[in-house]
C-alpha cells in the first residue's frame, strides 16, 4: 500500500500477547509496534553505510506524541510507515502512521522527537554534516 508522503512501510500482525480479554491492542504495544518499523526504517535508509558516524551515533527519545483514532484488534495485518518529517540541529522528529493493512485506514499517528547525545555526558549535541546530507536525502518531497 502506498501512502502520500512516505515512501517506507513493512508490515506487523497483531499477536496474542498483544491484546487485553476484547482482543482489542494494549495502548502500549502502539510504541512497540513503532519500535520495530524504525528499526527497519533505519536499515532501509542505508545510512550504516556511513560507518561509524552514524552507527555509533546515539539518539535518545525526547518526546512523543500519539494519535489513536482505531483500535487494533486480534489478527489485524498493520502497515507501518515511518518517514523523518523533521531535522533539527541535534534532533530528529520521526512519524508513524500505523494503518490497517487490509482497508488503508489509519488507526494511530506517532510523532517522536529523538535528539543526538554525547552517550558519556548525555548532552545534545548536533548532527554531523555528513549524517545530516543523508538524512536530507530520506525526507519525501
Amino acid at each position: 500500500m502506498e501512502r502520500p508522503g512516505f515512501a517506507f512501510s513493512t508490515r506487523l500482525k497483531v499477536r496474542y500477547a498483544e491484546v487485553d480479554a476484547q482482543r482489542i491492542v494494549f495502548n502500549s504495544r502502539y510504541l512497540e509496534y513503532a519500535d520495530v518499523a524504525v528499526t527497519e526504517f533505519w536499515e532501509w535508509s542505508g545510512l550504516e553505510a556511513l560507518g561509524p558516524i552514524w552507527t555509533e551515533a546515539e539518539f535518545h527519545v525526547r518526546h512523543t506524541e500519539i494519535d489513536y483514532h482505531l483500535p487494533f484488534r486480534m489478527g489485524d495485518e498493520i502497515e507501518a510507515f515511518v518517514r523523518i518529517a523533521r531535522i533539527g540541529t541535534s534532533s530528529l522528529t520521526q512519524q508513524f502512521d500505523l494503518c490497517h493493512a487490509a482497508t488503508g485506514a489509519l488507526h494511530c499517528a506517532i510523532t517522536m522527537v529523538i535528539v543526538h547525545v554525547d552517550l558519556p555526558s548525555g548532552a545534545p549535541t548536533p548532527i554531523t554534516a555528513p549524517v545530516r546530507d543523508a538524512l536530507e536525502r530520506l525526507i519525501p518531497n
